[in-house]
């Protein structure tokens, strides 16, 4: 056996009021002027004119120029955001999108050259050499679960290509998971991300790569997740779905360690095709991949059904996603959300250059993916 390497060294405060010590701990460090980055959306509301209330005493900047899929150009906005308030520390405040761009925010205002460079396939790839900024998470959606990852997406402005910078040092010292945060969620946010959640744990069990550690925490985020989302849709003011659905984000991101398979390729081209939610774009293509997936790990999906409490075995895993999707008002097929046969082609050629296919179950190749499309239109 090759020898492997793992890592789960995030420091997490999670529950009910943990956005209340964010202000202590960065003291704690000696820092006092922090920029927080967050999107556009979320700077309008009250969420996060109350988080800042708990940071009274410190002298505040925000940024709010993320908004969308995260792009290059945010990043170097943000960027200077941060020379310009003379910040000397970031907090990330929102949702995936928002994080991503604040993990490198950190990078871009204290080295040189745009943060394209810095991704990890670079033909000239930039090291990170520089000491980054004290960095804090406090995610605002059960999705993505960016706070506990070590890489951000960002898009080529001109392309939309994402584009990922990988690296241990853009891993925040603190995450502060609140699920109070996202009791605002409208419900089809909290649908659409809770399906991203539930995308990454399935898709990291599903990955042929040996990470025992994920497994396990792979099948309980999914069994977590399966019990929650429906409830977090339905009763936006429950703290328990709430609190269970956040828990199933950052697990699916701490599984994701082991890579994602072909939904994520799938998403990643709709993404930056068709501008689609992240999280609604895997929601849309789950069943098709998985029944094409069940195929050649029919156990695996037995197991995916167990701990969902699904009856029938993995025959009747993809049945029960279906249902869900329904029943938090996911509802449609891709052309029912702007997907166009003319696409087909960028679709399949973005989805076959992306990575996360890589440790699919079953080899993914061009036409594979232009049969998995065309079944999901």
């Amino acid at each position: 056996m090759s020898l492997s390497h793992f890592s789960f060294p995030t420091s997490i405060v999670f529950g009910a009021g943990a956005r209340k010590e964010v202000a202590g701990h960065l003291r704690d460090h000696g820092l006092k002027r922090p920029l927080i980055v967050t999107d556009r959306a979320l700077a309008a509301l009250p969420v996060l004119a109350e988080f800042r209330s708990h940071l009274q005493g410190l002298e505040v900047a925000v940024y709010d120029g993320v908004f969308g899929n995260p792009t290059a150009s945010q990043v170097m906005g943000g960027a200077a955001a941060f020379k310009a308030h003379g910040a000397d520390c970031i907090i990330g405040f929102g949702g995936g999108a928002a994080l991503d761009v604040a993990k490198v925010v950190g990078i871009a205002a204290t080295h040189e050259g745009d943060i394209i460079e810095y991704v990890w396939d670079h033909p000239q790839v930039r090291p990170i050499k520089n000491a980054l900024p004290h960095f804090v998470a406090l995610p605002t959606t059960s999705g993505t679960g960016s706070e506990v990852g070590r890489s951000s997406v960002v898009s080529e402005n001109d392309t939309h290509l994402k584009r990922v910078v990988f690296s241990p040092k853009i891993l925040a010292k603190k995450v502060f998971a609140d699920p109070e945060l996202t009791f605002a969620l409208p419900p089809h946010v909290t649908a659409a991300t809770g399906m991203d959640a539930l995308t990454h744990n399935v898709e990291s069990y599903l990955s042929p790569a040996y990470h025992p550690l994920c497994d396990g925490i792979a099948l309980e985020g999914t069994r977590i997740a399966a019990r929650a989302l429906v409830t977090a849709v339905k009763e936006p003011g429950n703290l328990q779905a709430r609190s269970d659905m956040m828990m199933a984000s950052m697990m699916g991101a701490i599984a994701f360690q082991k890579d994602l398979g072909a939904v994520h390729s799938c998403a990643h081209a709709l993404g930056a095709v068709c501008d689609l939610h992240h999280g609604l774009a895997n929601a849309l293509m789950i069943d098709t991949v998985m029944t094409w997936n069940r195929e050649v790990v029919p156990a695996k999906f037995d197991e995916l059904a167990h701990v969902c409490g699904v009856a029938g075995g993995g025959a009747a895993f993809v049945p029960w996603l279906q249902q869900l999707k329904a029943t938090v008002g996911i509802t449609g097929r891709l052309a029912d959300h702007g997907v166009k046969p003319d696409h087909m082609a960028r679709l399949v050629q973005i989805a076959t250059a992306d990575i996360c296919h890589q440790t699919n179950p079953r080899p993914c190749t061009a036409a594979d993916f232009e049969r998995l499309f065309a079944a999901a239109m």
